[in-house]
């Protein structure tokens, strides 16, 4: 196959799974965030230097191309593992045999259904596996990619929330972060299970119809709470957000350099990741939010950011207040994070920081609300010299997590002040 013929494919420019063929048979398949680029790049001048001897093969030997669009680069994601894993393309050889990848694996649990005795949800080692086997109901992968399976899993904990082995040591901290879900309803917990099941089968829309009849159950027995839990579950899922699969994918190929005299060749670049072990997985982020002005005048925000309890300042960021004309901090606030959340290519932070008491959580609240997003917020209290006095939210966050906290907050005053005097200085010259 050359250039010429993938041109006729017209390949759509969205998330996927492609699948190099021979006739019939299925020779290769792998994800892609855009499946025209990624395809299009096996039709490359250098591709035996890229990609090496055996995928060059592939693509000569192959007449025919196939995709399957998803919603969602992790959607492609879980879809190719599953793909490989029931067509064994003799070009993934990798993904079958190396017993160092991970899986997902769930816990059968036991008919008693106590806390203890629920299903979990774990990351398992291929070598593990062969000795616990008969502990798990369900068992998906590999997935040759750590970094990516653990950042997929924390997306999708996020829309179904699940039990872990670290859940019983960090039960409160995980209920307050929407991690774990109401246990008290087993019921509702193991629906959560069948449908990350169902999920990582590429069944999304089973999901979808498995959740609209559970929302209306709810509703019908009046449990308006747990409906609307549902109903956020069903938005969420419809509205995927891939940017940090998509930071650390790009984060990958960055530090992955191609060994010509290594195995590696294979399979492609997306799913040589396994060799980057030591790419950092993801990163605890603070971001602190705080507004500075004169009597409303030169009004200014800032976002300022502490990763892993250090100031990230590559990241910190400027807005110039545009749609208060008084001293609203409050709305000043909204617009900063309506504006920071409207860019979905910066990563997310695990915990937001606002400078001020209950009005400043409850309007940063409002805004997350309306983006479907469980991030957890504190807020510093300040007395009248503008010390801490006081750190509202949940308080286990506030004691684990103080030292940061402070230090994201107190960047994010000395940054907001220094901007507003730079823009004061600026308007005065003028």
């Amino acid at each position: 196959m050359n250039f010429l013929n993938f041109k006729k494919f017209n390949l759509p420019d969205t998330p996927g799974v492609y699948f190099f063929l021979k006739g019939k048979e299925v020779l290769y398949i792998g994800k892609a965030t855009s499946l025209k680029d990624r395809v299009k790049s096996y039709f490359s001048k250098d591709l035996i230097e890229t990609r090496g001897p055996v995928i060059l093969d592939m693509v000569f030997k192959a007449n025919k191309i196939k995709w399957q669009i998803t919603g969602s680069v992790l959607e492609a994601l879980i879809l190719e593992t599953e793909l490989i894993k029931k067509h064994q393309p003799k070009y993934n050889t990798k993904e079958k045999s190396d017993k160092s990848f991970n899986f997902v694996c769930i816990t059968k649990g036991h008919l008693r259904y106590g806390v203890d005795d629920l299903p979990k949800i774990l990351i398992k080692r291929g070598k593990d596996i062969q000795t616990q086997a008969q502990k798990f109901s369900r068992i998906f992968g590999p997935y040759p990619n750590g970094s990516q399976l653990k950042l997929a899993l924390s997306m999708i904990r996020k829309i179904f929330s699940f039990l872990d082995d670290k859940s019983k040591n960090y039960e409160e901290f995980y209920k307050q972060i929407g991690l774990i879900p109401d246990l008290e309803d087993h019921r509702m917990y193991l629906e959560n299970i069948k449908n990350i099941k169902l999920f990582f089968e590429g069944k999304k829309k089973r999901v979808l119809q498995n959740l609209g009849k559970e929302m209306k159950m709810y509703a019908k027995i009046r449990e308006f709470e747990k409906a609307g839990e549902i109903k956020r579950q069903m938005f969420a899922l419809r509205h995927i957000n891939d940017v940090a699969l998509l930071k650390e994918e790009k984060n990958t190929k960055q530090l992955l350099s191609r060994d010509s005299h290594s195995n590696l060749d294979v399979v492609d670049e997306s799913n040589r990741a396994y060799v980057a072990e030591s790419t950092p997985s993801c990163s605890f982020r603070i971001e602190a939010y705080d507004i500075a002005h004169m009597s409303g005048k030169n009004m200014v925000g800032v976002m300022t950011l502490v990763e892993d309890g250090e100031p990230n300042k590559n990241e910190y960021r400027k807005f110039k207040i545009k749609s208060q004309p008084d001293a609203n901090d409050t709305g000043a606030l909204k617009e900063v994070l309506e504006r920071r959340f409207a860019h979905k290519e910066w990563a997310f932070p695990d915990l937001i920081v606002v400078d001020g008491g209950i009005a400043q959580i409850n309007v940063t609240k409002k805004v997350l609300s309306e983006l479907s997003l469980l991030i957890p917020i504190i807020s510093v209290l300040k007395d009248e010299k503008h010390k801490p006095k006081n750190i509202l939210g949940d308080k286990n966050i506030a004691r684990k997590y103080e030292k940061e906290v402070l230090l994201a907050n107190s960047e994010a005053h000395r940054f907001a002040i220094k901007y507003h005097k730079d823009l004061r200085s600026k308007n005065f010259l003028k």
